[in-house]
């Protein structure tokens, strides 16, 4: 008796030469870190959140409402008119939900603003020095070592303290002020300080990029596609900017999501000692200086800034480890 023939499904056969792109591989992998995951999205509500705050927000950034000036206000606070205060208010009558959303604005501003210029420098002076080598490449090691052996808090509390205390400002152009002013929601004068605090993160933050750069640079340097573009007469930008920089930019992501809460948790230390965001411009920072006098009476205030604060910087750890695990070519899965 003749076999009979069972129909097979078109999409069960295997089709030839069908291959995940690397963009597949990377995010198949990042999936299935679920922290990461959840972290990545707890980052874009945030971000979300701090860029519509004057939509969001029931009440202007540095409001006061007199019915409620005498001492903090518990969540659930009801002010002036009846209108509601969902997580209190703080000792001059200001809502802490509005500066909560308003400290994340400018928390988050300063960390991608940061850790973007101080990454690209790090790359631009880390693949020169690792691909020309000779005398540019000792005056990187050596300055990138010296700035590693110092101690970084002191020295952001005295820089800080000197230029943001005297009022320095940095003779930038006047569409970046008014940028930085408009992120932060606010006047003139007190984005030239940011820029400041910001100034001094990124001399301070190109560092671990430029290592990390230089390292690929020195391996990729003597590759044999590197000799054929240098025989079909290729220069050396072009070689650098157009492969080096590109082969080399997986543990440059990964830093730069670990550097993400590195500058969130130092712009909150200086803002927390009084040197970094000033009042009345909201932070993280400075609305837990603010509430380290009440702390004791009313428990809740250095907790509005303070869970945010750890949730984020954990958040932007989780990403980096999700991204290293999913950029890490030696995982085959």
């Amino acid at each position: 008796m003749a076999a009979t023939a069972q129909p097979i499904a078109l999409d069960k056969i295997p089709r030839e030469g069908h291959e995940e792109s690397q963009f597949q591989i990377v995010m198949r992998r990042f999936l299935r870190h679920r922290l990461a995951v959840a972290s990545l999205i707890f980052i874009i509500i945030m971000f979300i959140a701090a860029l519509l705050a004057p939509v969001i927000s029931p009440f202007p950034r540095d409001a006061i409402d007199i019915a409620v000036t005498a001492r903090p206000g518990p969540p659930g606070t009801i002010g002036s008119g009846g209108q509601l205060h969902p997580l209190g208010v703080d000792h001059l009558g200001r809502d802490l939900f509005t500066r909560l959303l308003y400290g994340a604005r400018v928390s988050l501003s300063i960390a991608f603003i940061v850790v973007l210029l101080s990454e690209m420098v790090g790359v631009i002076l880390g693949a020169t020095a690792g691909f020309l080598g000779g005398w540019f490449d000792t005056i990187i090691s050596r300055t990138v070592e010296f700035l590693l052996s110092i101690p970084t808090l002191p020295i952001l509390l005295i820089t800080a303290s000197i230029l943001i205390r005297t009022d320095a400002q940095l003779p930038v152009p006047a569409f970046v002020t008014n940028g930085v002013a408009w992120m932060l929601a606010a006047p003139a004068q007190e984005a030239n300080k940011v820029i400041v605090l910001m100034f001094i993160l990124i001399v301070l933050g190109w560092t671990g990029a430029a290592r990390l750069m230089r390292g690929m640079a020195l391996t990729l340097r003597n590759q044999d596609f590197v000799e054929a573009l240098r025989a079909v007469g290729a220069s050396n930008a072009r070689i650098m900017f157009r492969h080096i920089i590109p082969n080399g930019l997986a543990p440059i992501l990964v830093n730069a999501s670990l550097g993400l809460a590195g500058i969130v948790i130092a712009e909150a230390t200086l803002s927390f000692l009084g040197v970094g965001v000033q009042e009345p411009t909201p932070s993280w920072g400075n609305m837990l200086s603010a509430a380290q006098s009440y702390m004791f009476q009313h428990p809740w205030l250095p907790l509005v800034p303070g869970i945010p604060l750890c949730l984020l910087t954990i958040s932007f750890n989780f990403v980096g480890d999700g991204l290293r695990d999913a950029l890490d070519p030696r995982l085959k899965r």
